[in-house]
Order: structure tokens, then sequence, then C-alpha cells
């Protein structure tokens, strides 16, 4: 596991840069998943507008006009934020920075730092505005497409979908957010792709309504950039180990050099009796009928850490000790090693993504191809939350997880949308 990018850098190329330990593993592919979505959606809505299928919008501009102070304050602000917080964050000590997420919740910065970055954000933007300055500024009229407005929409999508992210979460897990609600509301793990997605959804729907967008062709070309954004998150749960994880897979056991290997029901019995502090936590029993587990063993032809995995070095530090580690901040590793399920959402949604960017032409009536993502990525997680550990709910007497109940609406939704476009096809 790389908790961050220094561990990756030093093991994967031998260069040790303490800078990256800032870094987080998870944060980096989420931020390169944005960057993918970004760039499939763009190229969605180029092919949209070039069919004729969305326009552009007539904006009145300003042109001309030097820097006002509010512009200045505002660029300052930022880059001052930027330097007393992550520009303090590579320049401080290591003491005070062992924990990056609590340093940058703290009232603890770079002054000089933050004073610097500021003059320079502010300075940038005078000197932009004053290249641009006309003697007598005027009103000018411009046309905004669809495709101008995909950072708009990236923000708008990361802000909220974060948002919903950590609120569906902390239902999802309402023990521990009652113990801990401070710590759980800012701790940058603990997201749940649902709750993203159903409020950075209605967040896009009323940015699309204020600027005359089609929804339909909007969600259409939307649909590919969430799965390839999607399956690029989830390698950064993989790479992390951020405990989105799936259930105990009883063919093995974990071995002191983090390796697996195969164990029958007495050596699985008996390794979570050696580990029942932890696994008590976990469960609140030992016994098999309460432990999630399945028992599956690889075949021949396929390496064993696609069906059992331990997670070594996870950024939660969930599990046991690993023998031999000293002097790194993530030392655990799970002693029954568990279900990949952060790569088999990778790979599933890989192949929806190809499926439904070679097929996307073949769409014809607004709204379907939206309607076909919502289908496959409800049955994806519906069966991939068969193998994960997650809360359940008593609802008559079944007992799904939140994600369960979500998948299986998306799934009638898509359905349901798919069938009322087909109905009520334009001319």
């Amino acid at each position: 596991m790389y908790p961050n990018l220094y561990y990756a850098f030093k093991d994967l190329f031998g260069i040790n840069l303490p800078g990256l330990r800032f870094i987080n593993s998870f944060g980096f592919f989420v931020a390169i998943a944005f960057l993918a979505a970004a760039w499939v959606l763009t190229k969605e809505l180029k092919r949209k507008e070039r069919a004729g299928l969305l326009v552009g919008k007539d904006v009145k501009i300003m042109v001309g006009k030097p820097a006002g102070m509010t512009e200045l304050l505002l660029n300052f602000f930022l880059g001052f934020l930027l330097g007393y917080k992550i520009l303090g964050l590579f320049l401080a000590d290591n003491s005070s920075t062992a924990d990056p997420q609590e340093f940058i919740f703290s009232g603890e910065g770079n002054w000089p730092a933050g004073i610097i970055a500021g003059l320079l954000f502010a300075g940038i933007k005078w000197y932009e505005k004053n290249k641009q300055k006309l003697a007598q500024p005027e009103e000018r009229t411009i046309r905004i497409w669809p495709h101008d407005r995909v950072g708009d929409l990236v923000i708008y999508a990361a802000l909220f979908g974060f948002l919903g992210a950590k609120i569906f979460h902390n239902l999802e897990n309402w023990n521990e957010f009652v113990r801990n609600p401070v710590e759980a509301l800012l701790s940058f793990s603990g997201l749940t792709f649902y709750g993203g997605l159903i409020c950075a959804a209605a967040a896009i729907w009323i940015y699309a309504r204020k600027h005359k967008i089609g929804f339909r062709h909007l969600c259409d070309a939307v649909a590919p950039g969430l799965l390839i954004a999607y399956a690029i998150g989830r390698i950064g749960c993989q790479v992390s180990g951020d405990g989105d994880w799936g259930i105990l897979n009883s063919a093995y056991i974990t071995t002191p050099d983090s390796k697996v290997a195969l164990a029958d029901t007495a050596t699985f019995r008996a390794t979570l009796e050696q580990n029942k502090n932890f696994y008590l936590k976990t469960f609140n029993t030992l016994s098999l009928e309460g432990v999630h587990h399945k028992r599956v063993k690889a075949p021949g032809w396929l390496p064993d850490w696609m069906i059992a995995y331990p997670y070594p070095h996870n950024v939660i530090n969930e599990g046991t000790p690993i023998a031999g580690c000293t002097g790194q901040q993530y030392c655990s590793q799970l002693p029954v090693p568990v279900f990949p399920t952060p790569f088999y959402e990778t790979v599933t949604c890989l192949i929806f993504f190809m499926l439904l960017w070679t097929f996307r032409r073949r769409f014809k009536v607004p709204g379907t191809m939206f309607a076909v993502y919502l289908i496959i990525n409800g049955i994806e997680r519906f069966f991939v939350e068969k193998i994960r550990v997650n809360t359940k709910y008593d609802i008559g007497g079944f007992h799904p997880t939140q994600a369960e109940i979500i998948s299986t609406l998306l799934v009638i939704a898509g359905i349901g949308l798919y069938l009322f476009f087909t109905k009520k096809k334009p001319a």
C-alpha cells in the first residue's frame, strides 16, 4: 500500500522526497479522476455542439477595465490561504506536520509564505487586467458554449459531491458520527459515492437550468465521464487502503511478511482468536455466523491478491502491527485478507466506460445513455455489495445496505427513464 506519494516514489523509484508525504494517494487519484471526467465531458459536449444538439448562450461582458480593489483583495486572500497552509505544510518541521489533516484544520501556518503568495496572486491579477486595459472600457457580446462551462461544472460537482458523500457516509455510520461528530465531518476519509452522485446531480441540474443547457443532453455527456472518474477514484481506494474493501476471505490468512497463505477452517478460527481485540471491535463476535466472510480459493491462473489481499501499510492503520515495521507512520495489515472490491470496481467500470464510449453515437434519444448508465452502475454496485462490509438496515425482515437500496432504486429509475424517453421520442 502507498498511503501517500512519498511511499510510492520511495518504493517504485528509490527516490526520497519528504515533501510528497503530504500528498495523499487517495486524494491524488481523485484529482486525476476529476481531470479525466472533465476531458471526457468536454469531448462529448463538443460533439453534441457540432451536431447542433447543444447551443451557446450570448453573454455581455465589460472589457478593458483595470483590476478593482475587490478582485485584488480576493486574489490576495486566496493566495494567502495557499501560502499560509499548503506552503506552510511543506516548510514546517516534521513534528508540526505529523498529521497533515490536523495541521490544515488548525490555526498553524507560515505567515511570510502566506503574505508572499497573496501578493503574488494579487500581482498576477493586476498584471492580467492591466495588459487588457483600454482607454475607454467597452461592453462586448460573446458566445459561451456548454463546453466552456466544464470548469464550473467540475467545481460544482466536486464541492457538492464531497458534501453529499460526507452526509450519506455519516448517515450510514451514525454511531461513529455520534461518538466524534467533528472528526467525522472534517475527515477526508469516509465518503459514500451515491451521496456524492445525488447531491452533485442536484447542483448541476440547477446550474444547467440557470444557463439554459439542455439537461438531458448534458446528462448523456456526463455519463461516460462518471464511469471513468469512478474507476480512477477506486484505484485510489485500492492503492491507499482506505478501508473501502470487501469481507474476509476465510480461505487464506496473512503471513508475517504481508503475503497470503491458504488456511483451513481451524486455522481461520485460530487467527480470529489470536486477533480477537481487532475482530471483536469490528464484528462484536468471533462466531463464524457473525463474522462476515466467504471461502473462495483463487484458481491457478489468477494471482492470490485478486481474491485475498491483506492491505499492508493501509492509510487508516486498520488491522494489527506488521512485524519488523518500525520508523513508519503506517505499519498495520489485516490478519485475514479480504476481497479487494476497489480493484473489481475499477475493472468493471473501465469496461462499462469503453462500452458506453464506443456506442455513444447510437443513443439517438436524449437521456437514454444516462438511463443506461444508471442501470449498469446500479447493477455493478448491487453485486459488489454482496462481498463488502456495510451497515445493514432492517426493513420488513430484509437487511439491505444503504448502497443496495440506492443501487436498486437507480436500476428502477434507469429502466423507467429509458422507457419514458423512448416512448416520448422527439421529432
